[in-house]
């Protein structure tokens, strides 16, 4: 499982023409499942997401959790975080999971996160043709890989 991380002081998301999600001051996460990925990655990215220190506190250091501003989250799925660029121009996705396995997963992870964080949480559509608008705030872009816990 693998997530974009980026820490906004406004994000939406919108599809048809109608703004799904919306968010203030908090982190866009931009969420990307494998086959192989489990609730285990799930535990282990949401109690990293929400006590990663990358906002600032009074002297200007990111030195603050999402917990303490009390921001709220952006849930996007994001296949393309997948994408293997190993051979020619065209990348695959053969690692990103099938909609039968991710989207339960997906489900999971907003769940998991609501319950973990108790800050909003708001989403996007599985597979939905998405807009999605942000200010990034620093910018701060962070990528987290469940299978490559440094």
């Amino acid at each position: 499982m693998r997530v974009v991380l980026q820490r906004v002081s406004e994000a939406s998301v919108t599809i048809d023409q109608k703004i799904k999600g919306k968010i203030g001051q908090g982190i866009l996460i931009l969420l990307g499942i494998e086959e192989e990925d489990s609730i285990q990655d799930i535990e282990w990215l949401v109690q990293k997401i929400s006590q990663v220190r990358i906002f600032s506190d009074e002297n200007g250091k990111m030195n603050l959790s999402i917990q303490e501003i009390k921001g709220e989250f952006l849930v996007i799925s994001q296949f393309t975080l997948h994408a293997s660029t190993k051979k020619g121009n065209r990348p695959s996705y053969i690692k990103a999971a099938r909609p039968e396995t991710a989207i339960p997963l997906y489900e999971k992870f907003i769940m998991e996160l609501k319950a973990v964080s108790a800050l909003k949480v708001e989403e996007g559509i599985f597979g939905a043709d998405m807009k999605v608008s942000l200010i990034n705030d620093g910018p701060v872009t962070i990528l987290i890989d469940s299978k490559n816990r440094e």
